[in-house]
């Protein structure tokens, strides 16, 4: 089964799926900047557009939902660079763990569906 599909659950998990994918894309960018001088790390935010796609029905119309990136606020350092390893290390972290559990998500989702259609 494909998570192309329509209704509302596989809507939500795929956004989110794809939220944490960029999620874990900027972290790896940033950690890989740690020392590029006057590198500015990055965030994602994709939780207050799903939030908000959720209640008004839009992920459901097919419609996109937007994820923003923004400007990390963590303090510079000498070289202009604002990459807290630790603080990346942590969200990378977070967004392996949250990724997992949308994948199971999914898995228990898809399965809810074959059970429900008489399939084993």
């Amino acid at each position: 089964m494909s998570l192309n599909s329509t209704d509302a659950v596989s809507s939500t998990l795929r956004a989110a799926l794809d939220g944490l994918a960029l999620r874990q894309q900027v972290i790896a960018d940033n950690i890989s900047n740690l020392d590029t001088p006057g590198y500015t790390a990055k965030t994602v935010d994709f939780e207050s557009s799903l939030r908000s796609a959720i209640a008004d029905g839009s992920l459901q119309n097919g419609s996109p939902m937007m994820v923003s990136t923004g400007v990390a606020h963590t303090p510079v350092g000498v070289n202009g660079n604002n990459v807290d390893l630790g603080f990346e290390t942590m969200s990378a972290m977070q967004a392996v763990f949250q990724y997992q559990i949308a994948s199971r998500a999914v898995d228990d989702h898809y399965s809810l569906i074959r059970t429900a259609i008489g399939g084993v």
